[in-house]
């Protein structure tokens, strides 16, 4: 297998942390899915991911006092694995794990995915639980120098023969359940290890050889970020996706930031790797945080969101909770020329950014199609004037385009004039 293969295009779907953080359970998953099967497959969008902590019983439960509680009660096997927790996904008992809820989303013509975070259980450390098909315990490859500075859950593991064994065990695990999609925490970056010390790396590779092995097309999602750009040939190496962001939300200044994150990642972007700027917060989010609320971001922000994340052919996964989106939610996911430059053969660019504005262009040679889009980066109403042979090779006396939001046609001389309100976006094919 190549994993290059397994995503050719950017994945597109819906993960449940911006709206449920540790909380969600089989029922709410499966309506998720419903939604995504009627209203949003036909668009490209198919893969269902259950985020952190599925294998907790009591998550949730302490939120004042803790996101991830410390030894929790939480849900493992006999070698140290964790599976899901029986009150949370009542299909997972008797030994069946997601199956059940995979192939429940497998029905609908859709894939599933879940989170993990990197390495073995500390639990699993201080029971001296075996590794699977080895004979040593997981404290034997349990590395307690190398922890996650956030949740503590897990160990490092160890870059030994018996750790790629635990490895190799987990993921045909998750084959055997008919998973399709792996998000791995703390494993992109860690603000804990700045040197080349830090064991994400190595874990990194233990996870694409396991999969390699598991015979099963698992898209790799490594998370958080920001992503190491002298680390883009690891990455590249090893897995389909990676964050180039820490956790984004729904504020101003972190989706500035990202027109500057972009343009360091965007010669990056090929089949099978996909620099990935994060969920969308689209919608209604942050119910299991304690504070359901609708997405700070105005109808602007969230048609600049889009559109960036659509032409830089960032993955898109939704993170607003489905069964509760308007129908204004629901347009700005799915337009169709910008979904369009999803697809194979499109290449984006910057062709210009400062604090007041930047402009991306994406062009098709095979389809002979350009988008661009002029993105006001300011506070204000703004007039831009855009001399149009910055963006074309070849110059015209007039152009015409389509605008993608508005759907309306326009016509220009080698001048484009544009009143752009503040933190908005045109378009145009």
């Amino acid at each position: 297998m190549n994993k290059n293969d397994f995503a050719i295009t950017p994945p597109m779907g819906w993960n449940s942390y911006d709206y449920y953080d540790t909380t969600v359970n089989e029922e709410q998953v499966k309506a998720n899915a419903d939604y995504m099967a009627k209203h949003l497959k036909k668009f490209g969008y198919e893969y269902i991911v259950v985020d952190i902590e599925w294998y907790s019983n009591d998550a949730g439960t302490r939120r004042s006092e803790h996101q991830y509680i410390p030894f929790g009660d939480d849900e493992m096997d006999e070698y140290g694995r964790f599976i899901p927790s029986p009150s949370r996904f009542p299909s997972s008992k008797n030994g069946a794990g997601f199956k059940p809820l995979a192939d429940y989303c497998h029905s609908l013509g859709l894939k599933f995915g879940i989170h993990i975070m990197r390495g073995i259980p500390r639990t699993a450390a201080e029971r001296h639980l075996p590794v699977f098909g080895t004979n040593v315990t997981a404290a034997d490859i349990a590395d307690p120098g190398s922890i996650c500075g956030w949740n503590p859950d897990m160990y490092g593991v160890r870059n030994v023969i018996e750790g790629q064994a635990y490895y190799d065990s987990l993921i045909q695990m998750y084959a055997d359940w008919g998973v399709d999609f792996i998000k791995c925490d703390d494993i992109c970056d860690s603000w804990m290890y700045r040197d080349e010390h830090f064991s994400g790396w190595h874990e990194t590779r233990m996870l694409h050889e396991a999969i390699m092995k598991s015979g099963r097309k698992i898209v790799l999602s490594l998370s958080p970020g920001p992503a190491h750009i002298d680390k883009a040939f690891h990455y590249c190496d090893n897995a389909n996706m990676w964050r180039i962001t820490d956790d984004f939300w729904d504020k101003w200044e972190l989706l500035k930031n990202m027109f500057w994150r972009c343009e360091m990642w965007q010669d990056h972007v090929k089949a099978g790797c996909f620099p990935d700027c994060d969920m969308l917060p689209v919608g209604t989010v942050g119910a299991g945080f304690g504070e359901e609320r609708l997405s700070n971001f105005n109808y602007d922000e969230l048609m600049t969101m889009m559109t960036l994340w659509c032409m830089f052919r960032s993955p898109l996964m939704i993170g607003g909770e489905l069964t509760k989106m308007t129908d204004g939610d629901l347009s700005v996911l799915i337009n169709e020329d910008l979904l369009e430059l999803m697809k194979e053969g499109w290449k984006a660019a910057q062709v210009y950014r400062d604090d007041r504005y930047a402009i991306w262009k994406s062009h098709n040679k095979f389809l002979e199609k350009t988008v661009f889009a002029i993105f006001n980066l300011s506070d204000e109403y703004k007039e831009f004037e855009i001399d149009l042979n910055t963006i074309f090779d070849e110059g015209k006396e007039t152009y015409h385009f389509k605008e993608i939001w508005t759907k309306s046609y326009v016509e220009s001389g080698e001048t484009l004039k544009v009143t752009i309100p503040p933190h908005g976006v045109k378009a145009f094919k």
